[in-house]
């Protein structure tokens, strides 16, 4: 892989890498300054620090982090996601095991050198999942199944190419890759500005707050704190409308910007482990790839709910309602049946009313009728005559859309 700057710099790793596409005139700067609320640290304004944050060019370090999330889900879609816990389950997928972090509090570990050489373990009390990236080569191993995920890419490697699947895999539990994602998605519907400094393992920080301009959202602010020192996002924080813990908190508990030892990402597969080769796997559709966590479509009963959006016996047709923050998808499914028709049908397939008494109450509208599903953070509101509101937004905000757009 070139190993120039500017390729660095591109690449989407647990390293703290340049944060694109972030300039001034696509985001509200509110030009408020860090306070005292924490370690006193020079003034600074919100473009300062996001100009902080992509001039950051760290590519090595290791820690720890903790990662918790509040989504608030009902019972099946809890079970679903794999309930509190940590690493358990028999796959060393990767897909498998990032999904977890989609609820609970997870430990993981963290080492990067550079572009091609990062790694993740997952800590469940004696258990662990280590996700590893040495050159071309990426190993998941769950100690618990004792099962080994491999995956080689010698052609990318050779040409350079960005290893993007990968990079999701590693890059997205980290810290830093949450702040990436967040500045890159702030645009003219967010108010940006500089809140109350703070210590995060050990280390002095300024945060940057993003705010919703307009109501409507479950989100209330994200609070990203940023290394007074270097601008490597060390925490964020996602904070519900609703009050409340965060709906998601990841950061740091220990770092260290020091250049890891080389074995910390050597991998050979244990005597006796199970070894699933993931690009083998690939052109059959096994247990290597074509997973992927998609959020409300996964849940099963859904599809069978709306007639299956988007695939077999659905028209699938989507229209985007508003902008930012109040985002809202609007799905056509084209199902024969309504709610009700499949509440009351007796030969309903019984995932189906699985997932009607996990949703919440009722709710009508000069729509007509219809049941929402609540989370903290993403709602949807599935109608009678089969069209699904979906958004990070509100009931109300739901129900305003369908009456708007029936």
């Amino acid at each position: 892989m070139a190993t120039n700057a500017k390729t660095r710099k591109a690449a989407r790793y647990a390293v703290p890498v340049a944060v694109a596409g972030v300039a001034a005139a696509t985001v509200a700067m509110v030009p408020a300054f860090a306070n005292s609320g924490g370690p006193d640290l020079p003034k600074m304004t919100a473009q300062q620090l996001i100009e902080k944050v992509a001039a950051s060019d760290v590519q090595q370090l290791s820690g720890s982090a903790k990662v918790s999330t509040d989504l608030g889900l009902p019972t099946l879609a809890s079970g679903l996601l794999g309930g509190g816990g940590g690493v358990a389950g028999g796959s060393a997928n990767p897909e498998d095991k990032l999904a977890q972090l989609a609820n609970g509090t997870h430990t993981v570990r963290v080492a990067a050198d550079g572009p091609d050489r990062q790694k993740l373990t997952f800590v469940d009390g004696k258990d662990e999942y280590s996700l590893i990236r040495n050159g071309a080569d990426v190993w998941g191993y769950d100690t618990k199944a004792n099962e080994v995920w491999h995956e080689k890419d010698t052609e990318g490697a050779a040409q350079g190419k960005d290893h993007k699947k990968t990079a999701d895999r590693l890059g997205g539990a980290s810290p830093q890759q949450l702040a990436q994602d967040i500045l890159k998605a702030a645009g003219p519907t967010t108010d940006v500005s500089v809140g109350d400094t703070a210590q995060v393992a050990g280390r002095d920080a300024y945060q940057l707050v993003l705010k919703p301009k307009h109501g409507g959202s479950t989100v209330n602010s994200v609070k990203i704190a940023v290394d007074a020192k270097n601008g490597v996002p060390l925490r964020v924080q996602l904070l519900a409308t609703e009050g409340g813990k965060p709906i998601v908190d990841a950061g740091f508990t220990k770092v260290d910007f020091a250049k890891p030892s080389a074995d910390t990402f050597a991998f050979t597969a244990p005597k006796g482990a199970k070894v699933t080769e993931g690009a083998a796997e690939a052109g059959k559709g096994g247990a290597g790839h074509g997973k992927e966590f998609k959020g409300l479509e996964s849940f099963p009963g859904l599809d069978a709910l709306t007639g299956g959006a988007g695939g077999k016996g659905g028209k699938g047709d989507m229209k985007v309602l508003g902008e930012g923050w109040s985002t809202i998808a609007r799905i056509d499914t084209g199902a024969g049946k309504g709610l009700k028709d499949i509440e009351n049908d007796k030969n309903a397939p019984k995932e189906a009313k699985q997932f009607l008494d996990s949703l919440g109450g009722k709710v009508t509208g000069t729509f007509g009728e219809g049941r929402v599903f609540k989370t903290r953070l993403v709602n949807a509101l599935i109608t009678d005559d089969g069209k699904v509101y979906v958004g990070a937004v509100t009931k109300d905000a739901l129900v305003q859309a369908a009456d708007a757009n029936k």
